[in-house]
């Protein structure tokens, strides 16, 4: 073997480890048709400020971590899939790939990974045919020549035990959860799947960030030298970041949106912005920070032109300035910056002073009711909220009933609570559409033999899970062994959302109607804002917990409870609740708040025109 032709024809073989991860994407990266903005070959020249974080992924840097801290639309996700290419074809090694939940993973191995490969003759070639009967290549492993990629979710403590892992790509990490499976933070337990490659590795944590003082990307990016992109001003040439205070606009015109510059306040507009990015460049606010640990953080306002510009920044920022919970999107998804919370509770005596008179028993824009019911030992109690467009709320009724839960009378007394019907502004009566009870405590069973007596698909127990991130509802495909639809309840995301909305102002989307009622009374809003958000620590990780502090809190989480029966009827009933507002007329039967006798003998009577209301 010592023939020097052929140890020229295998050193031909080897691929050029001098080549960065930028120059590999820009001789080898194919964007497919199916999952990029802009297909055909890639170009860092279009994205100049992902250049250096793409670099730092290279053998040739002594980087060895890397926090990526952005907003939509800047190409994070795509500077990793190029990272991976790399890896597969230049540098092959075992790595790890986690986004935060294996459905979420399964369908990015589907949808982006998986198309990247295929469009790529150089990837082609070394991934194995996923067709192949004893095929390495499958939905969460890509075997290659001297490596394999492993495809899984934050949610799985066996897929991130899976193997040891060289190079470690983390995406959308403020999307993880706090804890899997009781064995720690995710991040961590990805991290030490490194250990053996301590010298060589090279870890990248991609993510748009949340709450303030949680976030797992703002913290990891707050240890490192914190990166920002400087660009200069054409015409005074100063170097500065591109910033929301800079956006200057005028008489509330998207069109006017320029970016200021705070030198000489010259404006620059949209088509500026190559010229802008070309000569930008990445300066150290945290130089004293450890040489193996990067942090960049990078707004949508430097996205390219095309993809999203400053106007649309100005548009979105006008339509969510007065509605914190579209805010709060705005400030994590644009400016790519923590949310922090405007209070850590809500005052109650504010809200009980919103309440305000009903022209009817329901509302006229109310499309649809739901019920939320509370078991406590002695009692029930239960909240029937009216929902309308844009999950505008309106609260028509709060019951309290006293009994022993062991026996069927008061079970048989709810009963017929539930199935009352209300009547509607322009006449129509409305039945409960999904009812969710409460199924934690000490009478299970009994609520289990409920839902099977009123109904399965109409009353569904639920239990709440007590974890950051968690949705609001996750519904069952099939029943259970007690044959019913057993719902879990993310009851923090919940909360965090309810408490939002009791901060919108203006009537509209998401905004809480209370009428002038006895049930509605200071009681009730106490207990509907007892609970407080409370950060704590664990294993010296930052969460939030909320903390009603032995104060009753039954209000809050009926109300939490009939959030999930309309969030159930949204995504497994097919309930849509704008198209029903935009199609149903203006009211030709208007009726006072005092009904005559007879129509209150007959409430019983269905005569509601909807699906959504005959329940």
């Amino acid at each position: 073997m010592n023939n020097p032709y052929f140890s020229g024809f295998f050193a031909g073989l080897k691929p050029d480890t001098r080549l960065t991860v930028s120059e590999w994407a820009d001789e080898h990266r194919i964007l497919p048709m199916k999952s990029a903005k802009e297909a055909g070959r890639w170009r860092t020249a279009r994205t100049p400020y992902l250049k250096e974080i793409m670099d730092c992924l290279s053998p040739s840097s002594s980087v060895e971590q890397v926090a990526f801290m952005k907003g939509a639309q800047v190409g994070g996700t795509e500077c990793g899939n190029n990272w991976l290419g790399y890896v597969v074809h230049h540098t092959p090694g075992p790595m790890m790939y986690v986004l935060p939940t294996l459905d979420m993973a399964k369908r990015t191995s589907k949808q982006r990974i998986a198309p990247m490969i295929e469009a790529m003759p150089v990837l082609r070639d070394l991934v194995k045919d996923p067709r192949s009967r004893d095929s390495g290549n499958t939905q969460m492993v890509k075997e290659f020549p001297n490596g394999v990629l492993i495809i899984t979710g934050a949610n799985s403590a066996t897929g991130l035990r899976s193997m040891p892992a060289r190079f470690l790509f983390l995406d959308e990490v403020d999307a993880y959860e706090d804890d899997v499976d009781g064995e720690g933070s995710p991040i961590n337990l990805a991290i030490k799947r490194t250990a053996t490659f301590s010298r060589n590795r090279k870890i990248l944590m991609v993510s748009t960030p949340n709450i303030a003082g949680a976030s797992k990307v703002e913290s990891a990016y707050q240890a490192s030298d914190q990166r920002q992109f400087h660009v200069p001003c054409v015409e005074c040439g100063f170097m500065q970041a591109i910033e929301w205070p800079q956006i200057k606009f005028e008489n509330q015109d998207p069109e006017t949106a320029c970016f200021e510059c705070v030198s000489c306040q010259h404006r620059m507009r949209e088509h500026d912005k190559p010229k802008l990015l070309a000569n930008g460049q990445w300066v150290a606010m945290n130089p004293e920070a450890s040489g193996k640990i990067r942090g960049y953080h990078l707004s949508s306002l430097y996205s390219p032109n095309g993809w999203y510009s400053w106007q649309d920044a100005v548009a979105d920022f006008l339509a969510a300035k007065d509605n914190p919970i579209l805010l709060k999107d705005w400030t994590n998804t644009v400016l790519g910056q923590t949310w922090q919370e405007a209070g850590e509770t809500v005052d109650h005596e504010l809200l009980y002073q919103r309440r305000e008179h009903y022209p009817a028993e329901v509302p006229w824009p109310v499309e649809v009711l739901t019920c939320g019911i509370d078991v406590q030992d002695d009692r029930v109690e239960f909240e029937v909220v009216g929902w309308g467009a844009g999950e505008e709320s309106w609260s028509i009724d709060y019951v309290r009933l006293y009994g022993d839960l062991s026996r069927p009378d008061i079970w048989n007394i709810l009963a017929g609570k539930l199935r009352q019907s209300y009547r509607r502004h322009d006449g129509v009566l409305m039945n409960l559409a999904q009812v969710c009870m409460d199924s934690g405590g000490h009478f299970t069973d009994e609520v289990y033999a409920f839902s099977r007596k009123q109904g399965p698909d109409w009353l569904i127990p639920i239990k709440g899970a007590s974890q950051s991130g968690k949705p609001i509802a996750t519904f069952p495909k099939t029943k259970n062994k007690k044959g019913i639809y057993l719902t879990l309840v993310g009851t923090d995301t919940a909360k965090e959302l309810i408490y939002q909305r009791y901060r919108i102002l203006e009537p509209g989307a998401g905004y809480c109607h209370w009428p002038i009622s006895d049930c509605f009374d200071e009681d009730y809003f106490k207990q509907a804002t007892a609970e407080e958000k409370v950060r704590k620590y664990k294993h010296g990780v930052a969460y939030f917990e909320w903390d009603a502090k032995k104060k009753r809190n039954e209000a809050l989480d009926c109300r939490v409870y009939a959030l999930t029966a309309v969030r159930i009827l949204q995504q497994h009933r097919g309930l849509d609740l704008e198209q029903l507002a935009a199609q149903r007329p203006e009211p030709e039967v208007q009726i006072e708040q005092e009904e005559p006798a007879d129509i209150a003998v007959n409430r019983n009577r269905r005569i509601s025109r909807s699906n959504y209301l005959n329940g």
